[in-house]
């Protein structure tokens, strides 16, 4: 599902497309409430259909705004409607895959370490709040 410029998903106004995969597109967007660009990702209708995809990619959502650290995102929102959408902070720059491809960087010294450790402890808190006991 491709979005134009200018179309809406809830209060933001898609600004451009700024990437696709196999799990979305991820668009430029302006929040016009807050007066900020915010960059949003968009579930495929392939992908949105599916009940379990749905709570695995609201659950990625939750995991994601439990964490607070430099190298991880800010999720600011979820849109749980059609199509279902995550919005986040807009990171500007290059993709670490273009910077790892040139052999800038590699993950120690961008600090991907402390991000997958908070990754970790995100996880390991939501599965401790699902199971009773």
């Amino acid at each position: 599902m491709l979005l134009s410029a200018g179309s809406r998903l809830g209060p933001y106004e898609v600004v451009s497309l700024l990437g696709a995969g196999g799990m979305g597109e991820v668009y430029r967007a302006r929040d016009p409430r807050l007066g900020r660009e915010v960059a949003i990702k968009v579930l495929p209708e392939s992908l949105a259909t599916d009940q379990t995809r749905l709570h695995r990619f609201e659950h990625e959502a939750r995991a994601v705004a439990a964490l607070s650290h430099p190298n991880v995102l800010a999720i600011f929102d979820i849109g749980t409607g059609q199509p279902p959408f995550i919005v986040t902070e807009l990171l500007d720059g290059e993709t670490l895959r273009t910077r790892i491809d040139r052999g800038e960087e590699d993950g120690e010294q961008v600090g991907c370490r402390p991000a997958v450790r908070e990754h970790e402890r995100g996880c390991r808190q939501s599965i401790f709040q699902r199971w009773p006991g």
